[in-house]
């Protein structure tokens, strides 16, 4: 079967002293194909924000290029909304509270089912990880729990956003990549790939790119991690 999936998956939606979704908006632009007007906004990230206003900080510089976006907070019948729409965007915050819920208005498989259908997909963060087989190499605190760790699973591997390598000083804290480690050494299977600021994983069916200007680092168990550069086809992660 073809598959028709499109992902544009950030680690981060705003740098410091950008504007809202402003290092992302030409490639946000230029994965969004002429026919794409409509589209549905996922809040449920969100927690020290309302959804409200979650809704209209991403809407903003969405709705300047040309873009009408509406939340799924605002509509009645959740579930079969998306064929209503021309692609979703979920937002970041907290990933346990995304996943939460999403389990709880039963929402993870009819937007499975749209992506895969070829509704095309923007993340960034927590929509990033939301889209893994599960959200286990998250950033984030529990603080709430989800009847499961199950992502979407639109992709066969996991992602960290926010990755970094910086350290703080006299603080005995492991690092990101110890964190990863471990997960790698009971996740044996799985890959990880973590995603630094200002960097993206787009996928088009079959093909995977990196796109960022710093280097992304892919770790799998009992192999030294692979480093890879902006543009390079990492299909082989698929």
């Amino acid at each position: 079967m073809q598959n028709k999936k499109r992902l544009l998956l950030l680690s981060n939606s705003t740098n410091l002293g950008e504007k809202y979704l402003g290092w992302p908006m030409t490639h946000i632009m230029d994965f969004l194909t002429p026919d794409i007007k409509k589209i549905l906004f996922i809040p449920y990230a969100g927690v020290t924000i309302s959804y409200n206003d979650y809704l209209n900080a991403v809407a903003a510089p969405l709705s300047a290029n040309g873009y009408h976006v509406e939340s799924i907070h605002r509509l009645e019948d959740s579930k079969i909304l998306f064929e209503d729409f021309d692609a979703i965007a979920v937002g970041g915050g907290n990933t346990f509270q995304l996943a939460n819920v999403l389990q709880q208005k039963n929402l993870l498989k009819p937007m499975k089912n749209a992506v895969e259908n070829g509704m095309p997909y923007i993340g960034w963060s927590a929509g990033s990880n939301i889209t893994c087989p599960t959200i286990m190499t998250t950033n984030d605190m529990p603080i709430v729990e989800p009847t499961s760790f199950d992502g979407l699973n639109l992709i066969p591997f996991q992602i960290n956003p926010h990755y970094t390598e910086a350290t703080i000083p006299n603080h005995g804290g492991e690092s990101r990549e110890m964190r990863l480690q471990e997960y790698i050494y009971v996740n044996q299977n799985m890959s990880v790939i973590g995603l630094p600021e200002s960097s993206l994983l787009r996928l088009e069916g079959n093909e995977l790119t990196y796109i960022g200007n710093r280097s992304c680092k892919i770790f799998q168990h009992g192999k030294a991690p692979k480093i890879h550069e902006n543009g390079d086809n990492i299909s082989w992660l698929l």
